[in-house]
């Protein structure tokens, strides 16, 4: 019997989350560069139009597998790495 219902809701947004191959690189790149803005990202990903790398940004953020810092008009985006840990543990390897 599953214990926490919370804990089986954060995992299958995780997973879903990593379902998409364009959401794993941007959670490999971010496992190597600690804190990037979507501008960054962009450039480093340079196949994403930033329409479809905002929504990857907000679904890996909703998941909660990112976690994300404001800087004036800048949005710095980083791996949760609780929850990496926790879930997702080869993203920390």
């Amino acid at each position: 019997m599953v214990e926490d219902n919370e804990e089986v809701k954060q995992a299958v947004k995780v997973y879903k989350a990593l379902g998409e191959p364009t959401r794993i690189k941007i959670a490999m790149l971010l496992k190597e560069e600690t804190s990037l803005c979507c501008s960054d990202i962009g450039n480093k990903l340079d196949s994403v139009p930033n329409s479809t790398l905002s929504h990857h940004l907000k679904q890996l953020t909703e998941s909660g597998l990112l976690s994300l810092r404001k800087d004036g008009t800048y949005i710095y985006y980083s791996v949760n790495k609780e929850v990496a840990l926790k879930y997702a543990p080869y993203l920390l390897k």
